[in-house]
């Protein structure tokens, strides 16, 4: 078993990282980034309320012109990635908990989960609550997005191993209905690594009662991989 810490660092310094990152967020020192925030919020509010909402025909394509009229608007004005920061994608990754899909509140579709790392426990724990919006069968929360919470908290906790990883394969097993609209915990931790493979366990339990659990294989991956995925995605290949 093989520690990675020749190609990214070591676990402390990487949860330093993350935790510094995480503190900036709370604290809210930039204006743009607080009101980026504020904006997802409010998107999030308003997705919540859509999906549970009844109103009359004309209110919904009312709703339909607006929304459209400011997505249009906002397109005009894409986000930017700075030439310093192309080449040197990984370290940009240090924005990613603020623009995550699952843990960032400026972005309107995370719940968003909350995680943080515990050297001392050598585990990732964390809490999310589904609203409506996320809801498979009545009162449950959908499968899928279970799966995605469990992926990245699985993810999060490769960060033990010293190095980051992208998911290879992913195991659920589902134990029990997981409810919306009520706080679930959830938990993740290193189970071994070996060369570039890194193994991870995890769950989700609401109170007492587990609702499902996962077993992540994830690929270690470096610096120079998140390079050249961001330089292709910018096309700056």
């Amino acid at each position: 078993m093989r520690r990675a810490t020749d190609r990214v660092g070591t676990p402390k310094r990487m949860i330093d990282v993350i935790a510094r990152r995480h503190a900036e967020l709370e604290a809210s020192p930039d204006a743009a980034a607080s009101a980026r925030r504020r904006a997802g919020d409010a998107m999030r509010a308003l997705i919540q309320a859509q999906v549970g909402a009844d109103v009359t025909e004309d209110e919904y394509r009312s709703f339909a012109t607006v929304i459209r009229a400011l997505a249009k608007r906002w397109a005009a004005h894409p986000r930017s990635v700075p030439a310093a920061d192309a080449a040197t994608a990984f370290t940009a990754m240090a924005d990613f908990p603020d623009r995550s899909p699952l843990v960032g509140p400026s972005n309107p579709i995370a719940p968003p989960m909350r995680l943080e790392p515990d050297l001392a426990r050598g585990e990732v724990r964390g809490e999310v609550t589904f609203g409506r919006a996320y809801e498979g069968a009545p009162g449950c929360v959908h499968g899928g997005f279970l799966a995605a919470a469990l992926d990245e908290a699985l993810g999060l906790a490769c960060i033990f191993s010293g190095s980051p990883g992208m998911t290879g394969e992913l195991t659920i097993q589902y134990r029990s209905p997981t409810p919306t609209g009520e706080r679930l915990e959830i938990r993740a931790r290193l189970d071994r690594h070996e060369g570039r493979r890194i193994y991870t366990t995890g769950e989700i339990r609401a109170g007492e009662r587990l609702t499902c659990r996962a077993e992540g294989l994830f690929i270690g991956i470096g610096a120079e991989k998140f390079d050249a995925l961001q330089r292709e995605r910018n096309g700056t290949r």
